[in-house]
């Protein structure tokens, strides 16, 4: 009797070491690991693969895998007081510092007025122009509307001559408020990405809204069509209005989904915190 329990426990084992063997080859065939191991280190594999460029925003970096992705097209939206100027413009000064052309588009803020407020935190850009790697844009809503008919227009003109790597355009919220009907609106802006794109420039551009209020429909089209959406939050918590900074979408990367507060500092601009908002601003949000 004895001896069979323990011819019967071999058998056993023996047909578990089968099991496990055709388990593993079929799972070496399919790609597929246990609980989909490999599956996670083939996308973490090509996610590394993606040249990123760096925003030159303390501690943002760090939790979108080292930077935006190269050639992208991001959308920073933010209500006023947020700093969505300050953000855009420490962009470039990081591609200041790699000794790449950037170009700066406004639609309101004049070169003058700009240059100054910048000064205020620490930034020369006036020596950055002199220095033939800074450039300024004024334009207007309407241009670019003749900019786009006409396939690129004084914009292309800079970029490819002057080997613009980085651009920010501030804001693109009076070039959507040009359109009457959605339809049109959305083909605009898929020409505006797409002309973008065809620069192999990096852009980032900003849009006037609070996140937790404004719901405007224009918002979404463009949110939806960007390649990264990060929001700027400016709320008061008990006492005092606060800033915080939320990565909602960022495609092909494996970015944080917390919120982050943060400070705009002298000479270093926008400093988002290493330490996530432990609270929630859904309370503050109208529905």
């Amino acid at each position: 009797m004895i001896k069979k329990k323990v011819a019967a426990k071999k058998v056993t084992k023996k047909i578990k070491k089968v099991v496990k063997k055709k388990v593993v080859k079929r799972a070496k065939k399919t790609s597929v690991g246990f609980y989909g191991a490999s599956q996670c280190s083939k996308k973490r594999k090509s996610r590394n693969s993606i040249e990123r460029v760096p925003t030159g925003i303390v501690n943002l970096d760090r939790i979108i895998e080292g930077g935006l992705e190269k050639n992208s097209t991001n959308l920073l939206v933010g209500g006023s007081g947020n700093g969505k100027s300050i953000f855009a413009t420490q962009f470039l000064i990081e591609g200041l510092r790699k000794k790449e052309a950037v170009l700066y588009v406004s639609f309101e803020e004049k070169k003058t007025e700009f240059y100054l407020n910048m000064l205020e935190l620490g930034w020369d850009l006036e020596k950055a122009e002199k220095d033939g790697k800074f450039f300024f844009l004024s334009y207007t809503p309407e241009k670019i509307r003749t900019m786009l008919e006409e396939g690129g227009g004084d914009i292309e003109t800079i970029v490819l001559t002057k080997k613009i790597k980085r651009i920010a355009i501030d804001s693109i919220t009076a070039f959507v408020m040009l359109f009457d009907r959605d339809v049109e609106m959305r083909e605009k802006t898929l020409a505006l990405f797409s002309l973008l794109r065809s620069w192999t420039c990096t852009s980032l551009l900003i849009y006037e809204r609070d996140p937790l209020i404004d719901k405007r429909e224009s918002s979404r089209i463009l949110e939806f069509e960007a390649d990264s959406l990060i929001l700027l939050y400016f709320t008061r918590i008990n006492k005092e209005r606060e800033r915080f900074l939320e990565v909602y979408k960022m495609r092909g990367t494996d970015h944080s989904t917390n919120i982050f507060p943060y400070r705009i500092c002298r000479g270093a601009g926008v400093d988002v915190s290493r330490k996530p908002y432990p609270g929630s601003l859904h309370k503050f949000q109208i529905k």
